[in-house]
């Protein structure tokens, strides 16, 4: 099968892009898919750079990415709920940067079931942002009637996590380029731009202040954002620093049953429209070292998606 396969940590110049790699066979509780789609992530050019190593041990040769959407096309042993030709989307357990990827099945497994009529680009941009922004949501308590400062607002978790801010009554101020201030309107945020006086800006742009912040980007903005709201209601996704600050630093929820109802929920809004995901580029699969470059280099407007 053709993969994305990369044997040591480093630049984006260590993907291979192999097309006689192995085909996964699924195991007890597990299934295989054939991959439409594959989500490209942040925390794939952290693996792939060795910054996530402590976490994350990965053995070498590693098939690249988490994130998938494809037709289930294997079956292991014990597993219920789930059959050859269903369409899922979710998490890889052998690298989703493939033709063929192995996930976890069950209610406690990786992946869940595409509804009829979400694309498959729509579904591999939910379940890593969809997943974050609504856990982190959660951790702050934002409530009808508070404010939220979102920094990195225009992001694929920014686009959901707005939404989702806003359907429950959250006034968001969001930070972002100016190119992407438009954009942010039109989801029902407050745009202000990133850079020196951000804060003079979020406190002009939120007179009764702020109540909860959500960092989406990092750049430095934990002392800012506990200045605002209070160590206790800043939660981040990207400032490593996180610990030094007192500030929680927000890692995925390990109770997939509550991810299968926040992703369900997504899905459903994004059919009926009231929902909106942002899609930045489709590649293929090939062409995994510009995605990662792209991605690493910040400020991509929407889902990065590779085509197997």
């Amino acid at each position: 099968m053709d993969a994305i396969v990369f044997e040591e940590f480093g630049g984006p110049e260590v993907l291979r892009y192999e097309t006689a790699a192995e085909v996964p066979e699924p195991g007890p509780g597990e299934v295989r898919l054939r991959v439409a789609a594959a989500g490209v992530n942040p925390v794939d050019w952290k693996t792939r750079s060795g910054l996530m190593k402590e976490f994350h041990p990965t053995t070498f040769p590693a098939v690249a990415g988490i994130e998938v959407a494809g037709t289930v096309d294997a079956v292991g042993e014990g597993v219920t709920g789930l059959a050859v030709g269903d369409e899922v989307f979710g998490w890889a357990k052998s690298g989703g940067y493939a033709q063929y990827a192995l996930a976890g099945a069950g209610e406690s497994g990786d992946v869940l079931p595409k509804p009829a009529g979400l694309s498959w680009e729509a579904a591999v941009g939910l379940p890593v942002a969809g997943e974050t922004a609504a856990r982190v949501l959660e951790q702050l308590g934002v409530r009808e009637g508070e404010t939220l400062f979102l920094h990195g607002a225009a992001g694929i978790v920014g686009t959901i996590a707005v939404q989702l801010a806003v359907a429950a009554g959250v006034t968001v101020v969001g930070s972002a380029s100016e190119a992407n201030h438009d954009y942010l309107r039109g989801l029902g945020a407050i745009s202000v731009a990133y850079g020196d006086g951000l804060a003079d800006r979020v406190r002009a742009a939120a007179p009764g202040g702020v109540d909860a912040v959500f960092d989406a980007a990092g750049y430095g903005v934990l002392p800012l954002a506990i200045e605002l709201a209070g160590k206790e209601r800043v939660v981040t996704i990207a400032a490593t620093d996180a610990d030094e600050h007192g500030v929680l630093f927000s890692v995925p929820e390990p109770d997939f049953g509550r991810v299968r109802g926040w992703l369900r929920a997504q899905a459903e809004g994004v059919l009926a429209g009231t929902l909106r995901l942002r899609h930045a580029d489709t590649l293929p699969l090939k062409e995994a070292a510009r995605a990662q470059e792209l991605s690493e280099a910040g400020h991509v407007r929407g889902k990065l998606v590779l085509l197997p």
